[in-house]
């Protein structure tokens, strides 16, 4: 059996690439995205191992509504950044500027 720790020791590191992915790259609008969902991946890793380890569901439970507001999430902003991409014709998160007032 692998001891919790291995699994908050994968989370972290987890959760530590995906805050460095979006901290370093602030340009592309997709890998932001993708950053963001592995950082709700790391912490659903840590609710279900936590759940496993106490024995108790509710961490189990409680990941299905995170991947349904992740899931709903990553569709909105994919449906945004097609739009993005069709009327700028770039995905360059410095480009959004203009889309103040």
């Amino acid at each position: 059996m692998i001891p919790l720790s291995h699994y908050l020791i994968v989370g972290a590191l987890l959760f530590a690439i995906s805050v460095v992915g979006i901290f370093l790259n602030r340009k592309n609008l997709v890998i932001i995205l993708m950053a963001i969902e592995l950082l709700l991946l790391a912490a659903n890793m840590n609710f279900v191992a936590f759940s496993h380890y106490l024995g108790n569901l509710s961490g189990q439970v409680f990941v299905f509504f995170v991947l349904t507001v992740a899931a709903a999430e990553a569709a909105i902003g994919l449906a945004i950044l097609i739009v993005l991409f069709r009327t700028r014709g770039s995905i360059n998160v410095q480009d959004l500027d203009r889309l103040k007032g």
